[in-house]
């Protein structure tokens, strides 16, 4: 046998080897080698230990975009919350989207176009009809509730309220305030640095004007959603309740959403699971703050609870609905590529 020949063997040798190697590595374990998941390791807030990165939910996400889960007792309570925290200046946008027909939050992720990551609820509502403010890219699609009607002294009267938003510019750059729609219609959005001083069993505060109550401004925003009450406003827990004229159980413990933004203009929503056997209990609205001001949050907005309290990421499930479902609701927060 010549030179040419031992070596075309020794090259076959070598080939059944590597083959032979490549196939063992394969056969080991039960089945096919899972994928490797990629997420980015540097937190975009500052969290509590009691808060783990879902990576279970992160597979396909990229920079500026990242999912959190926690189940450690809140005031005593058993937990179960999910969080989502994106930078609205990394190629994400939040787009506040509303039905028709009231629809569930999947649903609402389901048939929304393009590359989507996550969703949640958004504000309040009624039967097709809702009454919280959700704008997009400067179209007003629902409006915050304008009027409504409280008994004072053994009659109806007529409140005007101005409720808390949570809006975005088109710099990317997030804000709560307390606002109110000037004028007929969707009329013009003004902020103000101060709710309506509106309570119960008091005369009702007149019609928001541009000037009052004092200090009010066009709110500058792109992007809004409604909700009720305010929870956090200038870095200080403002739970404003009683001036938004808004009772949603608010010192029980049940399902909670909420939307907010840190110093560094992260942007957090927030799903809270309640009154689920085994699971979370819930919270009152003065523990959603206390969580939300923990988180960071220096600015933070209630959004619909209870059996509204919905979110997906990634077309998965997270709380568990405290109506068994899916309850269907009007408006939706979507977290989605540009």
């Amino acid at each position: 046998m010549n030179l040419k020949s031992n070596f075309a063997l020794i090259l076959i040798a070598a080939a059944t080897l590597m083959s032979a190697c490549s196939k063992s590595k394969k056969e080991v374990g039960s089945g096919p080698e899972e994928p490797v998941v990629v997420v980015d390791s540097t937190p975009l807030i500052s969290l509590s230990s009691s808060w783990k990165k879902a990576v279970h939910l992160m597979a396909d996400f990229p920079n500026g975009i990242q999912v959190y889960m926690n189940t450690t007792p809140f005031n005593g309570k058993a937990l179960v919350a999910y969080c989502v925290v994106f930078d609205p200046k990394s190629g994400l946008e939040l787009k506040p989207v509303t039905a028709t027909a009231n629809k569930k939050v999947s649903a609402f992720y389901t048939e929304e176009t393009g590359f989507r990551y996550a969703c949640i609820n958004g504000g309040f509502f009624g039967t097709n009809t809702s009454y919280s403010l959700a704008m997009y890219k400067g179209a007003i699609n629902a409006i915050n509730i304008k009027s409504l009607t409280r008994t004072l002294n053994g009659a109806n009267a007529t409140y005007y309220p101005t409720r808390a938003a949570f809006g975005i510019s088109e710099e990317g750059v997030p804000d709560v305030s307390w606002i109110y729609h000037v004028g007929t219609g969707n009329g013009t959005i003004y902020s103000y640095p101060a709710p309506a001083a509106n309570l119960i069993n008091t005369a009702p505060k007149p019609v928001p004007t541009a000037t009052l109550p004092a200090g009010g401004a066009i709110w500058n925003v792109k992007a809004a959603i409604g909700g009720s009450p305010m929870l956090i406003k200038d870095d200080k827990i403002n739970i404003t309740d009683k001036e938004e004229l808004i009772d949603i159980d608010n010192t029980s413990s049940r399902a909670r959403s909420a939307i907010g933004y840190t110093k560094n203009n992260m942007i957090v929503l927030l799903a809270v699971e309640g009154n689920i056997t085994n699971g979370g209990a819930g919270l009152n609205l003065a523990e959603l703050a206390q969580l939300m001001k923990e988180m960071g949050c220096v600015g933070a907005v209630n959004l619909d609870g209870g059996g509204s309290t919905s979110m997906t990421v990634r077309a998965k499930p997270t709380v568990k609905p405290s109506d068994g479902a899916e309850r269907p609701v009007m408006t939706a927060l979507i977290i989605k590529r540009k």
